[in-house]
């Protein structure tokens, strides 16, 4: 890729639409206003964005940036530095530029299959979800068949802040094969940025960055993407499996009780990773990487011991993504979160309902309370009912609020009132909705490699019906696995909604019901 290809109207209009209205104290109008009045200034953002992607420049006073430290936990103390975490607020003419080489590199990546295949982090159609769904069906089917998972959660300090410019560019030329203008831009664009701390009315004076992409810019997730390419490489040397959502990486093996080849490649592929991890001015933070241990309990203690051996310390549940995994794969820990901080909010919600419309009442009980129920409710698939029951409570609780039901009154007319799919039906169509999007290339591959067709041995009726193979399985650890709980639950549906073309069907269905019915 040796030049960017100038933009046109309707593709600043796009670009206008896709980015948030947050403004940076930089700027000299409000974002708001700013798009409003773009129509007019068309023609001067066009020649602006246009000559620095011909000229191959990334004009310096548009790489400016205020840092605004944001505390990365509201429990963490609020006098050490390293509880904060930098984000760059950047004038919005930057992120026009910014958001029309986005695309363009993108397309390029894409197209010369440049990016890693295991490598969810802030990529189109992939997520912290499917990522979380990978790594969980593996270990449930591992599990399944008599053997052990170990899971290490490698945790990288600051890993955006110390990216080496050199050896960012240069993975820029000789992974990607950017040259030219395109490689002549992102010099510019790296090594011309200059920052200053902003914190209530106060500034700092300006400082040259020396290494670093900034974090909450757009480029700034995607090139660190490209910074760690090689270290895919240096895990699949070792035949190690693995997943990466930007700096969280995760590597997991599966082994034989008894079995300690494993463990000692693990041990291997550690020491080269953190060997690497040195040479590219990056550390790897021992103290908050996790190791977990799953598989029959008789057999952990086992495992443990020969984990020790190479100084790796087992821990029996850690968050990973947002998700509170445990040794059992009961997820108990993890519902106990969601029902915590569900009540929580929804007691506060509780208290201004009567403040409130409908309207934005139920804006809130979505913002706080069904975000947790649903997020990454596809490895929900084969809990107990005990477990859906306690997240159904909830929801049954956030209805009465906004319905304003009496505790002694039925929740079923109030729920259908809202239109709200129980939580098992919300689980499974969940499940479906990755499924869909996975056959229909809307999804990771490696979310559609779990998926085989159906081809029956001799001609049947069930041919070319669009059914998918459902694997053996023998424990309830397997039937939680996306590649047994997806198929099971596909072919249930009526060969209409499997065909379909959009998503559009699927959301009907799920305001009228008709997908409860489906399930039933």
């Amino acid at each position: 890729m040796k030049q960017f290809q100038p933009i046109n109207s309707k593709d600043l209009e796009d670009i206008l639409g896709q980015l948030n209205s947050s403004s940076c104290c930089l700027d000299v109008l409000p974002t708001s206003f700013f798009k409003k009045v773009s129509k007019t200034l068309e023609s001067d953002l066009l020649q602006i964005v246009n000559f620095s992607l011909l000229s191959g420049v990334f004009t310096a006073v548009f790489s400016d940036s205020g840092i605004k430290p944001i505390l990365k936990k509201d429990n963490l103390d609020k006098t050490q530095m390293n509880n904060y975490r930098p984000i760059s607020n950047l004038p919005f003419l930057s992120k026009i530029i910014e958001k029309a080489v986005s695309q363009q590199l993108n397309y390029f990546l894409k197209q010369n299959n440049c990016y890693d295949a295991f490598q969810s982090g802030f990529r189109q159609n992939h997520s912290t979800e499917t990522a979380l769904t990978k790594v969980f069906n593996d270990i449930c089917l591992n599990t399944d068949s008599g053997k052990m998972s170990v899971l290490v959660l490698l945790d990288l300090s600051a890993a955006f802040d110390t990216v080496d410019h050199n050896i960012l560019l240069k993975r820029l030329e000789n992974w990607t094969g950017l040259s030219g203008t395109v490689l002549n831009w992102f010099k510019t664009y790296v090594e011309n940025r200059k920052y200053f701390v902003s914190i209530g009315n106060f500034t700092s004076e300006q400082t040259s960055i020396t290494c670093g992409v900034p974090q909450g810019s757009i480029l700034g997730p995607l090139l660190f993407n490209i910074y760690m390419l090689p270290l895919a490489q240096i895990i699949n040397n070792n035949k190690i499996n693995y997943h990466s959502y930007a700096d969280d990486t995760q590597i997991y093996i599966t082994m034989s009780p008894g079995d300690r080849g494993p463990v000692q490649a693990l041990g291997k592929c550690i020491e080269e990773i953190n060997d690497w991890l040195c040479h590219n001015f990056l550390q790897l933070n021992k103290n908050k990487t996790e190791v977990i241990v799953f598989g029959a309990k008789e057999k952990r203690l086992q495992v443990t011991r020969e984990l020790q051996s190479i100084h790796l310390k087992t821990t029996n549940q850690a968050r990973n993504l947002g998700v509170v995994m445990d040794a059992d794969l009961n997820l108990e820990k993890h519902i106990k979160t969601i029902t915590k901080s569900a009540y929580y909010h929804l007691k506060n919600i509780s208290r201004i309902k009567d403040l409130m419309s409908q309207q934005d009442l139920e804006k809130l009980v979505h913002a706080f309370i069904f975000s947790r129920l649903d997020y990454c409710n596809s490895i929900f698939t084969s809990l107990p009912k005990k477990s859906v029951r306690q997240l159904q409570l909830i929801q049954n609780s956030a209805a009465r609020v906004l319905t304003k039901t009496k505790k002694v009154d039925h929740i079923s007319p109030a729920l259908r009132s809202l239109h709200w799919l129980p939580v098992r039906q919300r689980i499974d169509f969940k499940v479906l909705m990755l499924a869909y999007k996975a056959l229909n290339g809307l999804g990771p591959k490696y979310i559609n490699d779990l998926l085989t067709q159906y081809e029956p041995s001799r001609s049947l009726r069930s041919s070319g019906s669009g059914l998918l193979s459902v694997p053996r399985v023998r424990t309830r650890h397997g039937e939680a696995a996306f590649s047994f709980y997806a198929p099971y639950i596909w072919n249930k549906l009526p060969e209409s909604l499997r065909s379909a073309e959009t998503l559009s069907l699927f959301k009907s269905r799920l305001k009228t019901h008709l997908f409860s019915a489906a399930f039933e």
